[in-house]
């Protein structure tokens, strides 16, 4: 897969690696506030990482996606650094929202970028490359995490902060990626409105994330709960991520030509009955093999949401589709502690995944969820594209 694409699609997956391997923030910021703290703390979290999201869209119309991917990554890393330090409730409150301003600046930058350098038969590839090597570096930084875990959890947020950083610094070998816009043609653009694919693709988008962060911001804090030694939530994610490169791969050939949304509604399907089994389950065996099988089930989506994202928008205005539809993860994350919190439980994130295929659905008859838009998908246009089936 890698040996055909673009050396610039290597060069910004090795950053992205690089800053993976400590990539704990979220994971276990619920551990870290603890349980009183935690809902609030990811609310917070959540609403600031939307606006992080958003600016970083916004930021590609002055800076070039390698400029602004390198002052995200260095932006989390010293947010990262004030909340290790962080020791009363109020100063971790206000180190996780300056995390969170932070946090997603970097990622429609990246989308960007591999948009900007592979063509259209690239893209699913290069986007699944980029999932497939992040999940590798998860596996080991989840050993990483059982070390440091057992040391205190704030030795993971400065493992997080020196990740951030030396990745920023490895942004030297990315391309630029090619100049921002013209300000005075980013001036005069009319007001936007975004289509209505888009819209259906951002609340699938929306349901997905809802029921993805369910199990991740919370696995760590369950675990724990159930009873399980301090090394184990770190050793389940490493044991979870080691085989999803093996069967992203394995399946690629087989998925290939499947249309985004078959496999993204049909996978979501699954993911939300593996979910429900990690609610119900009470043992550990039962939660660590769900979550085993969960992950694997991720694997096989890889890539797919901003492939669709990349096949669909206008090539003016790809930042605004990668910037509005990433507010789906944006929206859930201040939603989810706040959901748990108040049901006292994680069925939610099976009733999320599940419905998420019929939304998806209603995008595929738009017919624009594996084919280039035309220009009336613009923001800028006050009709939506004709439909065409995939």
């Amino acid at each position: 897969m890698a040996e055909a694409l673009p050396r610039a699609v290597k060069a910004l997956v090795g950053v992205r690696i690089l800053n993976q391997l400590g990539a704990y923030a979220l994971a276990f910021l619920a551990v870290l506030a603890g349980p009183r703290l935690a809902p609030a703390a990811l609310a917070v979290f959540g609403a600031a990482a939307l606006i992080s999201r958003w600016s970083g869209g916004l930021l590609l119309d002055r800076l070039s996606p390698r400029a602004t991917v390198a002052l995200g990554l260095s932006a989390t890393g010293a947010a990262l650094l004030v909340l290790a330090a962080a020791r009363t409730p109020a100063q971790t409150l206000a180190a996780t929202a300056l995390v969170g301003l932070a946090f997603e600046i970097h990622e429609p930058a990246s989308q960007e970028l591999l948009a900007r350098v592979t063509a259209d038969g690239q893209r699913h590839n290069a986007y699944a490359l980029l999932g497939t090597s992040l999940a590798a570096a998860g596996a080991v930084g989840g050993l990483l995490a059982a070390v440091l875990l057992p040391l205190g959890v704030r030795w993971l947020m400065v493992a997080d902060a020196a990740t951030c950083l030396a990745a920023a610094a490895s942004t030297v070998a990315l391309p630029g990626g090619g100049p921002p816009r013209p300000a005075a043609t980013v001036r005069h653009r009319r007001p936007r409105r975004p289509p209505l694919l888009l819209l259906r693709s951002t609340v699938a988008g929306t349901a997905f994330a809802y029921g993805h962060l369910a199990v991740v911001m919370f696995l760590p804090l369950i675990l724990l709960q159930r009873g399980a030694p301090h090394w184990l939530p770190g050793l389940a994610m490493t044991g979870a991520a080691l085989p999803a490169p093996l069967i992203a791969h394995l399946a690629r050939g087989r998925l290939e030509r499947r249309a985004h949304t078959v496999v993204l509604g049909a996978g979501s399907a699954l993911l939300g009955l593996l979910a429900l089994l990690m609610a119900v389950g009470h043992g550990l065996a039962v939660t660590v093999a769900a979550y085993l099988a969960w992950t694997a089930t991720g694997s096989l989506l890889l890539g797919r949401w901003p492939a669709m994202i990349a096949d669909v928008a206008p090539e003016e205005d790809r930042p605004r589709w990668f910037a509005f539809f990433g507010s789906s993860w944006g929206i859930a994350r201040p939603v989810v502690p706040v959901v748990v919190a108040g049901t006292a439980g994680r069925t939610t994130a099976a009733a999320a995944l599940t419905p998420g295929r019929g939304v998806l659905d209603g995008a595929r008859r738009d017919g624009r969820t594996t084919h280039p838009p035309q220009a009336g998908a613009s923001f800028g246009r006050g009709r939506n594209p004709s439909p065409r089936r995939p």
